[in-house]
């Protein structure tokens, strides 16, 4: 199956920014999204769909993707989602990326159906991630950087298993939420989270016995 190449990219002017994101479906932590101008003569082998990559892979040229490439990175939190709402918070993150980078690039392509509402040349590509090598590798910056952060709340507030399930909905993550209930990090807007917040306001009466 081919990888992400160029031919998209190439009718646009230089420099040009992919842009990706991760986390819109977990039930906690933030959305993360990157922005990476790629050297066309100096890049990473192996950019590919982040989904696509094994974790050791995806590490590695994350790791030269830091050194090769110009990279920023736009993070919006749960509370920010529950705000917003979380198509809000995936245009924010976005927003912020491309301002992370530092430059003004002169054209933007964005993953997905729809750019967010900036000043901005820019174009929409769905799957992108999958056809640009730029978004790809946005991707790859995107999601190694919010697992990290994810793991890292791991220890905070452990038992909900977010260094393996990242805050997306596996069976372990809403048994454990059932169990020991939600998080500050938690999207209270969420189906899952705002059920079990309604489950806990419920009073509860202490009937005599007859």
């Amino acid at each position: 199956m081919a990888r992400p190449c160029f031919k998209l990219e190439k009718d646009h002017p230089l420099p040009l920014a992919g842009v990706d994101e991760a986390g819109c479906a977990p039930l906690a932590g933030p959305v993360v999204a990157a922005a990476v101008i790629l050297d066309r003569d100096r890049f990473p082998r192996g950019i590919d769909d982040s989904k696509k990559l094994p974790l050791e892979a995806r590490e590695a040229i994350h790791a030269k993707l830091m050194v090769q490439a110009r990279c920023g990175v736009g993070i919006v939190t749960n509370e920010e989602i529950d705000a917003i709402n979380i198509y809000w918070a995936r245009m924010l993150a976005m927003t912020r990326a491309v301002e992370a980078l530092g430059i003004d690039p002169a054209f933007v392509l964005v993953d997905g159906n729809r750019c967010p509402r900036w000043d901005r040349p820019s174009r929409a590509i769905i799957a992108g991630d999958a056809k640009c090598r730029s978004i790809a590798a946005a991707s790859i910056v995107a999601k190694v950087t919010r697992d990290r952060i994810m793991a890292a709340h791991a220890e905070t507030y452990p038992g909900y298993g977010w260094e393996r399930n990242r805050g997306y909905p596996t069976p372990d993550h809403r048994r454990a939420l059932q169990e020991l209930g939600p998080t500050p990090l938690h999207r209270t807007t969420f189906g899952l989270v705002r059920e079990v917040l309604a489950e806990r306001a419920q009073p509860r009466f202490a009937f005599a016995a007859e």
